[in-house]
């Protein structure tokens, strides 16, 4: 599924904007509401909707992270997001206070006391919600159904009963969020030639891997973990220089997504709760966004979304790089702890002449 139609709200058009800085959800001058929020018991939703695998390779996997007559367990909190309007200025908190750089991809540790703080991930998604984890590709988004097979169960329990899954929905951002789900096994990725994987499993590479390579890289996690998970799609693709309403389309995913992971966890933990969110270069594999750009808007959106970590994985070697650049445009470029005017930050941004990259194939 591709996105139907690009956003193309201009700064110049009046795009929506609130008068407040988002710090905590008190100062919101009204919490907005999902466009749907649902409950799934997690083994009733194996039952009757169980995931549906297309390649071998998948089976394998979900062979080793769930026992025979096994099923995930608890309760899954569904919800998807209408883009919420962006806040006219960017607030007080610097980058570097806020930001967290890791190396290497997820690892689904927590970075803050889970007595009093919820943690999320960010699923690198397409428009349509885990639309290939059956098939025979194994990129981010694909990946985290097959270690958390919970997900492609809802999948199916979605499109059973004619709902709309979709994470991007008439050129807008719809950010999905799922609460709860199980981590039920880990894949290791890495390229390995002593255990059958010279050229990892990540991507296409998968595909072309043995099953025994593949049960190898698979360890089931017992007791599985719990994950939340944030469903956001980049733009899939651009050329040359990014435009400004491509800019403020990111920028706007990026803060509805993280913003409904501050309002959920206060919803579920209560009023003051800590929320970080985990993320990476989002966008920036077959999408070929540009890196430096999609940090510098993940961070900007986290400030204004009122998060207390964000915890950006530099993935591959190398991948620290990006992230430094941008934590250096913010603070010299942007103003800092400068509390700036987001219409004004924008401008600047298209200005510096982020150019698109080029799909990675995978």
């Amino acid at each position: 599924m591709t996105w139907a139609s690009r956003a193309h709200v201009s700064i110049d058009q009046g795009a929506r904007w609130l008068n407040v800085s988002t710090r905590d959800n008190d100062r919101m001058a009204a919490a907005p509401l999902p466009i749907e929020r649902r409950e799934f018991d997690a083994d009733t939703l194996f039952v009757q909707h169980p995931p549906i695998w297309h390649h071998p390779s998948k089976q394998v996997v979900y062979d080793i992270a769930l026992a025979p007559g096994d099923s995930p367990g608890g309760q899954l909190a569904y919800s998807r997001w209408e883009a919420m309007p962006l806040p006219d200025r960017l607030g007080l908190e610097p980058a570097d206070a806020l930001v967290l750089g890791r190396d290497g991809y997820f690892d689904y540790e927590p970075v803050l006391d889970p007595a009093g703080a919820v943690e999320w991930h960010v699923n690198f998604a397409d428009p349509y919600l885990f639309v290939a984890y059956g098939s025979a590709l194994f990129a981010q988004d694909e990946m985290q159904v097959a270690e958390h097979p919970a997900l492609g169960a809802l999948l199916e329990a979605l499109r059973s009963d004619g709902g709309r899954p979709v994470t991007v929905e008439h050129g807008q951002p719809t950010p999905i969020l799922i609460m709860g789900v199980e981590r039920r096994c880990r894949v290791a990725t890495d390229p390995n030639h002593a255990e059958g994987r010279p050229y990892g499993l990540y991507g296409n590479a998968f595909a072309r891997a043995s099953a025994d390579a593949i049960a190898r890289a698979t360890t089931r996690i017992d007791p599985p973990t719990i994950t939340n998970l944030i469903a956001m799609a980049a733009p899939p693709g651009g050329y040359g220089r990014y435009r400004t309403d491509e800019i403020e389309l990111v920028l706007a995913t990026a803060f509805t997504g993280f913003r409904a992971a501050v309002l959920e966890s206060g919803r579920q933990r209560g009023p003051g709760v800590r929320v970080a969110v985990h993320t990476g270069y989002w966008g920036c594999g077959a999408f070929g966004g540009n890196r430096v750009l999609m940090a510098i808007l993940q961070v900007l959106a986290a400030r204004m979304a009122g998060l207390d970590r964000l915890v950006f994985h530099t993935g591959d070697i190398g991948g620290r790089a990006p992230l430094t650049e941008a934590s250096q445009i913010i603070r010299e470029d942007l103003g800092g702890q400068a509390n700036q005017e987001t219409r004004e930050s924008i401008v600047r941004i298209e200005a510096m002449g982020f150019e698109w990259g080029v799909s990675d194939g995978n």
